[in-house]
């Protein structure tokens, strides 16, 4: 019928509909709230973050000082192609070899020992070589399990091996720094392995593109800094490496 004879059933139409439309709406907004609200991380989510974060972050330096500490005792060139660090009780060991030709042996070549400080570490070689078949057997194939599966890259990339739970490991692969008073952070992977290295239990792409951070330059104290995040409503591990590794030191 047209609209003019029937005056007040068309306005009670449209006002059904404009209720049913802001009740659906309403709806909508409870859901989103709800949504967000179960979607924020827990205490203890950011608890274990943060405790792989900071574990992560003194992996990284423990790497740096002790590949320093090696160089400067002149090494015999070809008996390193990898670095594997363990945090003790008395410090970080990193262990400088590789794999033998039938992969069921890690060949340590020179070990890194620290002492005292975090900067600080002693170097001692092995001739011949010591054989490992615990922690750095299963880490340096779990290294070559996740490498195989990220494939190549454009830049250098940095390693790093943790414990897991159920005796697996987390293997990283990180864009290393490439640049004074760069810091990369994206295009990073987290692996869970298996406690042999073979396969591939869980694989966490944490970050999609690299995000080259710079100190800034002016004048005064940063506060903080932040970036987008597009995977997830998580930090990451690599995240919480970021602010303990760049200097000056920025939230």
């Amino acid at each position: 019928y047209p609209k003019t004879m029937f005056p007040s059933i068309c306005s009670a139409r449209m006002s059904r509909r404009g209720l049913a439309n802001l009740l659906a709406a309403v709806g909508l907004l409870f859901v989103a709230v709800e949504v967000t609200a179960s979607s924020k991380p827990s205490d203890s989510e950011l608890a274990t973050i943060t405790q792989r974060g900071v574990l992560l972050a003194e992996y990284d330096t423990a790497a740096w000082q002790a590949t320093d500490a090696v160089k400067a005792s002149h090494p015999v060139e070809g008996r390193m192609g990898r670095y594997i660090a363990r945090k003790t009780d008395a410090g970080w060991v990193v262990d400088f070899g590789r794999l033998n030709e039938t992969e069921n042996k890690f060949l340590v070549a020179y070990e890194a020992v620290q002492v005292g400080s975090p900067a600080r570490f002693e170097v001692r070689g092995f001739d011949p070589m010591r054989e490992d078949v615990g922690w750095n057997l299963a880490a340096a194939k779990g290294i070559e399990t996740a490498m195989r599966n990220f494939g190549g890259a454009s830049r250098p990339y940095n390693i790093a091996v943790l414990p897991a739970e159920h005796a697996s490991m987390y293997v990283y692969l990180y864009p290393a720094q490439v640049k004074a008073g760069v810091y990369p952070l994206g295009a990073d992977v987290r692996y869970r392995v298996s406690p042999d290295g073979i396969k591939i239990l869980e694989k966490r792409q944490m970050h999609k593109t690299i995000i080259e951070s710079i100190p800034s330059s002016v004048p005064g104290t940063v506060a903080g800094g932040y970036h987008t995040h597009v995977l997830s409503n998580l930090p990451e591990d690599t995240d919480v490496l970021l602010v303990l590794t760049r200097t000056p030191r920025v939230p």
